[in-house]
C-alpha cells in the first residue's frame, strides 16, 4: 500500500519511493559537487587549456562517480572501493592517445572531489565540506592564474628538410621553423621519427603562447599515424 510516514518518506510495499530528507541531501551535495567541478574544469582548466574533449569527459566522469558513490553508500563501501576508483582511472589509456600528465591530474582531482562530496558522513559538517572544496579550487586557481608560471605549448609537424636535423645545424633548423611557422621564438625542438624513404621527420616544437597559456589541442593532430609509429 501507498503510505506517507511521519518522517516525510513515501513508501510502496515497504520500499522507499521518496525520502524527502535523503533526497534533499542528494540535491544539495550534487549541486555543491557540480559547482566545484564547474569552477575547476570550465573556469580554470578550460580557460587555460581550451580542450573541449576533456571538458566533456571531466563533467561526465565527475557526475557519474558522485552518483555512484552516493547511491552505493548504503552498502557500507570500504575505503578500498574509493581507492580502487583512482586505480581504475589512473591506468586509463585510450587506443590512440595516452592522457597527458596535466589532464590526468585534473581527472584525479575530479574523481577525488566527487568521492569526497559523496562519501563524507554526517560527522563532517557542511561548512567543513565546503571549506575542503574551496581549498582545492583556490589551490588550482593559484597555480594556474596567480603564480604566473610559463607553460610550454607543443606542436608536432612533419618536416622535409632532414639535412637540418643534425645537431650541428640546430640553430639553422630553429630559424627555418620560426620563419615557416610564424612561431617566434621557439624555445627548443625535439626530433622524433625519421623517414628516410620520404625524406621527412617528425619534429616537436616547444614555445610559449601569448599570455603564458597552454594550447596543446594540436598535439599530434598534424602528424600522420601508423600502427608502428613511435616517437
Amino acid at each position: 500500500m501507498l503510505t506517507i510516514l511521519a518522517n516525510e518518506s513515501l513508501k510502496l510495499f515497504g520500499i522507499d519511493i521518496l525520502d524527502m530528507s535523503s533526497f534533499g541531501e542528494l540535491i544539495l551535495r550534487f549541486a555543491l559537487n557540480f559547482f566545484v567541478i564547474f569552477l575547476l574544469i570550465r573556469w580554470l582548466y578550460y580557460g587555460v587549456a581550451k580542450r573541449k574533449d576533456y571538458l566533456f569527459s571531466y563533467f561526465i566522469i565527475g557526475s557519474v562517480i558522485f552518483l555512484l558513490c552516493y547511491l552505493l553508500e548504503s552498502v557500507k563501501l570500504q575505503l578500498g572501493f574509493a581507492l580502487g576508483l583512482f586505480a581504475v582511472f589512473g591506468i586509463i589509456r585510450y587506443r590512440t592517445d595516452s592522457i597527458p600528465i596535466k589532464e590526468m591530474t585534473y581527472l584525479f582531482m575530479v574523481i577525488g572531489v566527487s568521492v569526497i562530496n559523496a562519501l563524507t558522513n554526517k560527522k563532517v559538517s557542511y561548512v567543513e565540506l565546503l571549506f575542503t572544496n574551496l581549498v582545492l579550487v583556490f589551490i588550482v586557481y593559484g597555480l594556474e592564474k596567480l603564480w604566473l608560471l610559463k607553460h610550454e605549448s607543443v606542436k608536432v609537424i612533419v618536416y622535409e628538410r632532414i639535412d637540418l636535423i643534425k645537431p650541428e645545424a640546430r640553430q639553422e633548423l630553429i630559424a627555418d621553423l620560426e620563419t615557416r611557422t610564424g612561431i617566434n621564438p621557439i624555445n627548443r625542438v625535439e626530433i622524433g621519427r625519421i623517414d628516410f624513404l620520404r625524406d621527412t621527420a617528425r619534429i616537436k616544437i616547444y614555445y610559449f603562447e601569448p599570455g603564458d597559456s597552454i594550447n596543446q589541442a594540436d598535439l599530434e593532430d598534424s602528424a600522420p599515424r601508423s600502427d608502428g609509429d613511435d616517437d
